[in-house]
């Protein structure tokens, strides 16, 4: 059986996924931003929640007018990592 994440963001902007908080070291402020979904909100099946990382204005997952990304939408991958400078490294 396949599992799907719960996403939790609180008012101040805290992402916890599963009930862990997430370490996000590369958004300079935390917020909620645009948002009419319900929290917990578990994400469907063959899905990824995508949130960008200026949170006040970014129009992402969380509103449902984007929502969850279907996975054959995801076309390319992560290969090497260029921010923060401090920790620039392949992947």
């Amino acid at each position: 059986m396949a599992t799907t994440d719960w996403i939790e963001i609180t008012e101040d902007g805290t992402v916890y996924v599963n009930g862990e908080e997430l370490n996000e070291p590369y958004i300079d402020e935390k917020a909620l931003g645009e948002c009419d979904i319900e929290f917990p909100y578990q994400v469907p099946e063959s899905r990824i929640f995508v949130m960008g990382d200026h949170r006040s204005t970014s129009v992402d997952s969380r509103t449902s007018m984007v929502g969850c990304i279907a996975d054959e939408y995801i076309i390319g991958r992560l290969i090497f990592r260029v921010w923060p400078f401090k920790a620039i490294s392949p992947l």
